[in-house]
């Protein structure tokens, strides 16, 4: 990896997400090498992909380049690969650019789509956890349409212009509503020739409430929000397959769409070479102690979603959102100085600062720990904690400067299909349906 040799303790960052990230800030020009390992050259703002999959906002408005953000830092360096695997014996990390040494590791890889083991729906579904695949569903989203102007079969018409989201947590709901508004305000100037009264917004969700790690005030005003906006919210069902084309349930209920976009759950992205005993199964999550040290080893940790600290209000982890990781990062930086220093390591104590989710314009939930509130306001104070939470200012300018014009014009100008995407098992039609 040519990092040059030091005297100094190496700590090894596995990961560029919101944990890796606060954590590489509080390392800064610490009498520490620090190596910051990650698949891509940037940062991704998870919570506002969404926003990108729908033509709101253009991609490199929510990403920020890594070495932007370590530029300025002493004896601190970037490497761009994907690490395979741990050889916890020799304290190195196998790479596919090459191996290196660590005296501490940090596993902060975050966390991927879970599809509960279902190989066909993993197949044919689309998901949004990274900067392509919202690219890549706006690009399925906007070709569903120009396919259908061309088609003549209404039935097929509407498979095209039908679209299913199953998982009604934040993600799910923020989407569905972010199409909504699109089907409201945007398509029906951009396809005259099409009856866009004919789109359908399914959202799934397994539970009896959308939202369900919210208040149930939040979840009841969130699903008011939704039906308001036309979604079609189905409570209390399953998805047990989709072929492409047919979804089937754990109930009488099937759908009939060309895109299924799945944010159903998510699970911990592991690396290999941790003892088995570390690793959760189901969720693939690391288990650590309260230092964020994983089990069994006293130099590597893990911190974000990867993380699983079992504790008395958290038995089975903390929720796998931003705040736990960045939290997370935060005191496992001083914990690494006081560690290398020799003195006694702080445990972590997870503040919860609450949780918000917006379903549309001027319309959001927002839980604090003692008070719950919704609608514009809410709207207003979602918005402020995105921008703030941005990293770089023109980033924040850009965003800030787009909803803006979003909102004043009604409009989302980002609905560009600049990088072509075909599913795989996309619905072929014959030359008699044209």
């Amino acid at each position: 990896m040519n990092i040059p040799a030091s005297t100094k303790p190496r700590i090894v960052i596995i990961g560029g997400g919101f944990a890796g990230i606060a954590l590489a800030k509080k390392l800064r020009n610490k009498n520490v090498q620090v190596v910051l390992l990650d698949k891509h050259n940037y940062h991704t703002f998870q919570p506002l992909l969404y926003q990108v999959a729908t033509g709101g906002l253009e991609a490199g408005s929510i990403a920020y380049p890594i070495r932007k953000v370590i530029q300025e830092y002493k004896d601190f360096y970037f490497r761009l690969t994907s690490v395979k695997e741990i050889d916890t014996k020799e304290q190195k990390v196998i790479s596919e650019i090459g191996d290196l040494h660590y005296d501490y590791l940090v596993i902060a890889t975050g966390s991927k789509t879970n599809y509960f083991g279902n190989k066909e729906i993993e197949r044919n579904a689309m998901s949004m956890k990274t900067i392509p695949q919202s690219l890549n569903i706006r690009s399925l989203i906007l070709e569903n349409f120009e396919q259908a102007v061309l088609l003549k079969e209404e039935a097929e018409r509407n498979l095209l212009i039908n679209f299913v989201l199953v998982g009604a947590g934040p993600t799910g709901v923020e989407l569905a509503g972010a199409l909504a508004e699109m089907k409201k305000a945007i398509l029906q100037k951009d396809y005259p020739d099409l009856d866009i009264s004919k789109m359908e917004i399914n959202l799934i969700q397994s539970g009896d409430r959308v939202l369900n790690t919210m208040s149930e005030k939040s979840s009841l005003e969130a699903e008011k929000f939704l039906l308001n906006l036309g979604v079609k919210v189905w409570k209390n069902v399953r998805v047990t397959n989709y072929d492409g084309r047919t979804i089937t349930t754990n109930t009488d209920l099937t759908f009939e769409t060309a895109t299924l976009i799945w944010t159903a759950g998510v699970q911990g992205a592991p690396i290999r070479g941790l003892d088995a005993k570390s690793l959760v199964e189901k969720v693939e999550r690391i288990r650590v102690n309260e230092f964020n040290q994983v089990k069994g080893y006293d130099t590597i940790f893990a911190i974000g979603d990867i993380a699983l600290m079992e504790t008395k209000e958290y038995p089975q982890g903390h929720p796998m959102m931003a705040q736990p990781a960045m939290q997370q990062g935060k005191l496992l930086g001083d914990n690494l100085v006081q560690l290398i220093s020799g003195r006694i390591m702080k445990p972590f104590e997870y503040n919860d600062k609450g949780s918000m989710a917006t379903i549309g314009r001027n319309l959001a939930v927002v839980d604090l720990p003692n008070y719950h509130f919704s609608g514009l306001f809410a709207w207003f104070v979602w918005m402020f904690v995105h921008l703030f939470s941005l990293i770089g200012f023109k980033n924040k300018a850009v965003v800030f400067t787009n909803w803006v014009y979003n909102y004043i014009k009604f409009d989302r100008e980002g609905r560009l299909i600049v990088r072509p995407y075909k599913k795989r098992s996309f619905t072929t039609f014959t030359s008699d349906e044209l």
